[in-house]
Formats: structure tokens, C-alpha cells, sequence
């Protein structure tokens, strides 16, 4: 509910089909004080969980925002948008569905947020690509920011993300799509996140103005997670024409459902529990200290990159004879965003007037992000096409034979995931060409192949399979069997299972034998699924001759392992060592140089690091994220971490104790909550391993003393390796970090 313009605006979602969704509007017609008139301004199609949500002014205070999750189905817009209505999926590999069937039936654009008039009658799209995000907020700047949900379910595959804090900008696309769609950050076609959180299920959001609090806290962004019962204060930074953020736990308690907060006229935080028939409430938080309370200073503040942005802003939604002029210099700019501005400026104005110039074009990041814009105008992905429709070949083969003239090898980084993300967005969308030209993609893509970055790898691995270069098979399984951890291997895998040449026996049996020891993985709800849909696509690519060689192979059931066991067959043979904190520090005074990058990231999946924590693009996520440990820990502190875990145990992953009335007494994290049922994840390193607890049967819930990580990690590892593993972690991932040989 909103208050404005003299009206109380509501956002209704039908969970029980009494009423119509939609944007309402209560006035007071008769002039008594009482909100008399009811207007239903829009109605929309929606009526679960994920429907219509929030209603927010917008920075301007001339209109509104409407937030809806990923299940309002789309509505008309009256008037041009910053978004234009051509997405899709946009994968060339066939997507996998929810294996338990969540939203299969949903497809892009996924949650949006509308931008609507006072009066309801002009509704434009903002931003989409969301799942379910419930609020919405503006900050000082008059910059907006979201908290968006993840998909359980998705634990601790490639393709999932967490929850996050979104930058909602002009034009957005974040990139949610059902099932194995979901796009990673590194796509072009989407922004990323603000700030990656982990798993939970967001609802409220507000900023921190007007609280009788200590001024890091006036102008934090709150961010509520309903099922982990957290209120994140998220520390907002300027970067560029964004912003980067910082995550602290503010309220946190197991469990709390908490569902929205505000900050009242008093200075305090309101902030309300409650939901799917839980115990509701009403709480207060104020401040007791030295600390200064006086107001921070509101008055918005700029950069010059976020005026930059804003000023190509202007141009989404409406065509302008000097838009292609102003906009082009900055489809290159090193800002993110400001490519994405100025690139979403660009659609919106005529072929005609930039479609040559596109194609000409000498920078290659200008060009890439120009091509990226005139495949997503004159494509259709198959998924919205309709029945009949021609494809423009002539397009697709100017497209290629533009894109074909890129020195590959000679591309950064970041131009190398545009090459090959756009590659993709045109087979996608106007499907193969001939022969030749598909010898020579696969040409120029092959020689970089595997690469020697996750991210680039998994482009590379699933745009060669779906060209079936012949390489791809032993290139494909060479990089399983080297990922130290589960997500890259599952990716790869996904990528292959379609792939008909190039596999020998022995490769053919590198392939199942994979199969039997991913049955022992752990993840959310449909892992399991996943995993058999892969084999199963992976199967139908067998021939006859294969079937036959590999029967019994074939038909192996798995040897259930758990984690420890699998990532400690390398040290088969080994005794054990009980290191001690003072010999290790000790060690990392003069042990940090000349470290083994690709050595210490091996350590860090054997030593099971990677069943609970994330690290870059790999990794759980029931256990702290360890990207950025090297800007949190020293060397003894990180030791100090794994060595006694329950020495200091983050709140955000802090398990509760519940005894019973029976004397019966479970440890684990509450995930979710349903009347009087508590959801309790009793072991980190296996998502799905849950207990559910009647709190009519409990006796006590209070937090433990001990960590749900396990002792004793290190007890199986040199101290070399030890020292490998530290400057990996450490070192965020970097290999160029001075700590490793270079």
C-alpha cells in the first residue's frame, strides 16, 4: 500500500480467488475523512505467491512503481517503454524445465516493474528479468533498488542465484528464466546483481532515513528475508554510475518471519513478523549508544558516470533524431551499465539510422553491444514466435559473416563472453546457416577451447556442442574431470548431453562413469532431477554400437558416498596430521610466495570447501560466501576460521538447537516455515537434508555453540598444500595475485 496523491494505492494479489489482482485506487469521495471510492485501475492476471506485490513513487513523486513477481502474467502497456517487448530465451541448447515442475509454464520476461501514471491509465515496463521480488525503494539519489529471490531448488548447480540486491535502472533485463535458463552475470544481455546475499526469500524492503540511528545505518538498505528471518543492513557504495554493496546482519532470529519494516516519525524501526499461518507480531528497534543520531545529509548526490547514464536514459522509449549521434560513442564505455543505457537507447530508434554504421563498426565492444542490439530487434526467439513466421536469413548471414571477422584470439576477456553470448542469441534466433560458415564459427571458437576461465568455458562448451565440433567430446570431459567442484561439472556435462560425434568408448565411459558419481552430489529439490534429465538426454545421444559396448556400464546403479568421502578419495593413504593454529600462521609469514594457483584451488574442492561455501561461480550455499574472504580475513584469521569453526560462528548461517518435549534434540539452520511446522537444514553440505519439527512438541529453541561446520578439515593436508589452499581463498580467486608463481 502506498499513500499519494491524495489516495491510498494497493497492490492485490488473489491468492484465493475472491477478488480481482491488480492496482487499486481508495479515495474519500464525500470529503469525511473515510476511504469510501474503491477503482480497480488495472487488472492483472495473477493469483500465487508470486503475483502483484508493492506500490512505490517514483523518485520524480509524479508517478508510481508497481512491483510483480514472475506469476503476473504480463499487461498492456499504453505507451512505449524503456523495455522493448522482444526477449526470450535466448539458449541454444534445449532449456530443462523445474524437475518438480515449478513455473514451467512461465517464460520471459519473468517479474517486472511497471512505471504507471496517478491515474492508472498509462502503464509502461521499468525493468523485468526478476523472480519474485516483493518491495522496492528509492535512495537519496533517486536511484532504485530491489531484493529479488532465488530458486531453492537450484542449490548448488551452475545455474543457480542467490537472492540479491538488484540497481533497478532504466531498460533492465536481470535475467531470470524458469528452469536452467537462469542467466549467469556474465551474460551481455543482462545487468548484474548490486550485491549477491544468499539463500533465503526476500520481502520487505526501506532505506534507513529518519532513524534515530548512527548515520551508517540511516542510509543502509534494509533488505528482509522472510524464511532465514533476517533484516540485512546492505551498505551502499557509489561506483561509477552504480553502486556496490556490503551486507551486514542487523536483526536476525530462528526463527523470525519478518515481512516488512518501516521507519516511523519517532526514529525508530517498526518491523512486523508473520505469514502462512505463523505467529504474527509487531517489533521495535531503537538505538542505545554514543554514537552521533543526528540526521545524515538526504540531499541526492550524483557522479559524473550516473548522470552519464541517466542522460542516455532519456532516450528509452521514444525515438529522437539526435539519440544514435549521442549514444554510440558510449556503447564502449568501461562502465556496465552505462553500455547497457546506451545500448537500450539504441533500440529504440530506426534500423535505418544505425544499422550500417553497426555493421561497420572498427571499436569491438562498440560493435558487439551495437550487434547485440540489432539481433535482439530483427530475431525472434523461438519461444515467441509465432506459427509460420519467416526468418530473415539475410540478417542471420550478415550477422555471422560481421562477427566472423573478429580476431578472436586477439579479444579481451569481457569481449570474448559478448562474442560468444551473441553467437548464440543469433543461431538462437535465426537459427543455423550453412555448412561453411559453421566450419568456420567452429573454426574461430575451437583453438580458444577450454579456455582459461570458468565463465568463457561454459560459452564455449555449450556453442561448440550445439555445432557438434567434433573436438568438443574429449576437450569437454578433459575439463569434468579436472573442476574441482560440482557446478562447472554439472555445466558441462549439461552442455554435452546433446553432443553425437567426436566420443570414443573410452570417453563414452568417462561419461557415464561421471553419471554414478554425480548421483552422490548434493543440491535443492529438483538436483536430483537435473541430474537425470542430463543422463538421460546424454543416453539418447548413444548409438547402437555404444549401447551395446556400455550395457553394463549403462545399467551400474550408484555407491552412495557423502561429500567428505568423495573429496577425500585424493588423500587415500595419507595419516592424518592435527595441525595447530600457531604452526600454521606461523607458516603463512614466509609460505605465501610462490604459491600453485591451480593447486590451491584443487585443495579447496578437496577439502570439501566447496560443498557449503561459494567462491566465484562455484560452490554451495549454505555456508558463508568466500569470494571475497581475501578483504575480510588475514592468513591467521582464515586459519583461525577452519581450525575452530565454532569459535566464531556467522550469524547468517548461526544453527539453532531445538529440544523436545521427548528429550529428543536436533541442530540446523530454519529454512522455512509453515504454521506450526519449522523447516530445520540439519547438515551444510546437502541442501535437501531437512527435518521438520512441530512447534507444538518443542520444549526450547535457543542458538547453538556449535558450528555446523565439521573440525578437522586440514587433518589430511600437507602443509604446502595447506599454504596453496590459503593463498587460493585468499587471493579471491585472482591469479595474478602476487602470491602465486607467475
Amino acid at each position: 500500500m502506498l499513500f499519494a496523491f491524495g489516495a491510498l494505492y494497493v497492490g492485490v494479489n488473489d491468492y484465493e480467488q475472491k477478488m480481482q489482482s491488480g492496482l487499486y485506487r481508495l479515495t474519500d469521495s464525500t470529503g469525511d475523512d473515510q476511504l469510501d471510492k474503491v477503482e480497480l485501475l488495472r487488472a492483472i492476471d495473477s493469483k500465487s505467491d508470486h503475483g502483484v506485490h508493492a506500490v512505490v513513487l517514483t523518485p520524480d513523486g509524479q508517478g508510481l512503481y508497481l512491483v510483480c513477481g514472475n506469476n503476473a502474467i504480463l499487461t498492456e502497456t499504453t505507451k512505449a517503454s524503456p523495455v522493448r517487448k522482444f526477449w526470450g530465451d535466448d539458449h541454444l541448447l534445449p532449456r530443462m524445465p523445474d524437475g518438480r515442475g515449478h513455473n514451467r509454464h512461465v517464460m520471459a520476461p519473468g517479474g517486472i516493474i511497471y512505471k504507471v501514471s496517478p491515474d492508472g491509465k498509462e502503464f509502461e515496463i521499468f525493468a523485468n528479468g526478476f523472480r519474485n521480488i516483493y518491495d522496492a525503494s528509492v535512495n537519496s539519489d533517486g536511484e532504485l533498488f530491489t531484493y529479488d529471490a532465488d530458486m531453492e531448488y537450484d542449490f548448488n548447480t551452475s545455474w543457480y542465484r542467490p537472492t540479491r540486491v538488484n540497481h533497478v535502472v532504466s531498460g533492465a533485463e536481470f535475467g531470470w528464466r524458469n528452469g536452467t535458463g537462469k542467466y549467469p552475470e556474465f551474460y551481455v544481455d543482462n545487468l548484474p546483481a548490486t550485491l549477491n546475499i544468499g539463500p533465503g526469500s526476500p520481502t520487505g524492503t526501506t532505506f534507513g532515513y529518519g532513524a534515530k540511528f548512527p548515520a551508517k545505518y540511516q542510509s543502509a538498505f534494509y533488505a528482509i528475508d522472510w524464511s532465514w528471518g533476517k533484516i540485512y543492513a546492505v551498505h551502499l557504495e557509489p561506483n561509477g554510475s552504480t553502486y556496490t554493496g556490503t551486507k551486514e546482519e542487523f536483526v536476525t532470529g530462528g526463527p523470525l518471519p519478518v515481512t516488512d519494516a518501516i521507519i516511523h516519525k519517532d526514529g525508530a524501526m517498526y518491523f512486523a513478523i508473520g505469514g502462512r499461518r505463523v505467529q504474527s507480531g509487531l517489533y521495535r528497534v531503537t538505538y542505545t549508544g554514543s554514537a552521533s543520531t543526528d540526521p545524515i545529509d538526504l540531499t541526492p548526490k550524483t557522479t559524473p558516470q550516473r548522470d552519464l547514464r541517466l542522460s542516455l536514459s532519456a532516450f528509452h522509449g521514444k525515438q529522437d533524431p539526435k539519440a544514435v549521434a549521442t549514444v554510440w560513442p558510449y556503447l564502449n564505455h568501461s562502465d556496465r551499465f552505462i553500455r547497457a543505457a546506451a545500448r537500450t537507447a539504441l533500440e529504440h530508434q530506426p534500423l535505418a539510422e544505425w544499422q550500417d554504421k553497426a555493421l561497420a563498426e572498427p571499436d569491438a565492444t562498440r560493435q558487439l553491444e551495437a550487434l547485440l542490439a540489432l539481433t535482439r530487434i530483427t530475431g525472434v526467439c523461438p519461444t515467441h514466435r509465432e506459427e509460420g513466421a519467416t526468418v530473415n536469413t539475410e540478417m542471420r548471414d550478415l550477422l555471422l559473416s560481421t562477427m566472423l571477422k573478429h580476431d578472436f584470439a586477439k579479444l579481451t576477456k569481457e569481449q570474448r563472453l559478448a562474442h560468444v553470448r551473441i553467437l548464440q542469441i543469433v543461431l538462437n534466433r535465426f537459427g543455423n546457416p550453412d555448412e561453411a560458415t559453421i566450419a568456420a564459427i567452429i573454426s574461430q571458437l575451437d583453438p580458444s577451447f577450454p579456455a582459461d576461465s570458468f565463465e568463457l568455458n561454459w560459452l564455449l562448451c555449450e556453442t561448440l556442442a550445439y555445432l557438434q565440433a567434433p573436438a568438443t567430446a574429449a576437450k569437454g570431459m578433459a575439463l569434468i574431470a579436472a573442476a574441482e567442484s560440482q557446478e562447472p561439472q554439472i555445466e558441462y556435462a549439461r552442455s554435452l548431453r546433446h553432443l553425437k560425434v567426436g566420443w570414443t568408448k573410452e570417453l563414452r565411459t568417462q561419461q557415464l562413469e561421471w553419471f554414478l558419481k554425480a548421483a552422490n552430489y548434493n543440491g535443492g529439490a529438483s538436483f536430483s532431477k537435473f541430474i537425470e534429465f542430463i543422463r538421460n538426454d546424454s543416453l539418447a545421444t548413444f548409438t547402437d554400437a555404444e549401447e551395446s559396448d556400455l550395457a553394463a556400464l549403462i545399467e551400474r546403479k550408484p555407491v552412495k558416498k557423502s561429500a567428505i568421502e568423495l573429496s577425500g578419495e585424493i588423500f587415500a593413504g595419507r595419516t592424518p596430521k592435527a595441525w595447530t593454529l600457531d604452526e600454521l600462521s606461523a607458516a603463512t609469514s614466509t609460505g605465501l610466495q610462490n604459491r600453485d594457483f591451480d593447486n590451491g584451488r584443487k585443495m579447496f574442492g578437496a577439502g570439501a570447501c566447496f560443498a557449503c561455501h561459494r567462491f566465484g561461480n562455484a560452490g554451495g550455499m549454505t555456508g558463508p560466501d568466500l569470494t571475497g574472504a581475501g578483504g575480510r580475513y588475514s592468513p591467521h584469521d582464515l586459519l583461525d576460521q577452519i581450525i575452530n569453526p565454532s569459535k566464531e560462528i556467522n550469524e547468517q548461517f548461526a544453527p539453532i538447537i531445538v529440544t523436545r518435549e521427548n528429550g529428543d534434540v536436533l541442530s540446523g539452520v530454519v529454512v522455512n516455515l509453515s504454521g506450526d511446522n519449522i523447516t530445520l537444514n540439519t547438515d551444510l553440505s546437502d541442501p535437501n537434508q531437512r527435518s521438520n519439527v512441530d512447534r507444538k512438541t518443542v520444549k526450547s529453541i535457543e542458538p547453538s555453540k556449535v558450528s555446523l561446520m565439521p573440525p578437522g578439515l586440514l587433518m589430511m593436508l600437507t602443509k604446502e598444500e595447506i599454504m596453496d589452499l590459503v593463498a587460493y581463498t585468499l587471493s579471491m580467486g585472482d591469479k595474478t595475485n602476487p602470491m602465486f608463481k607467475q
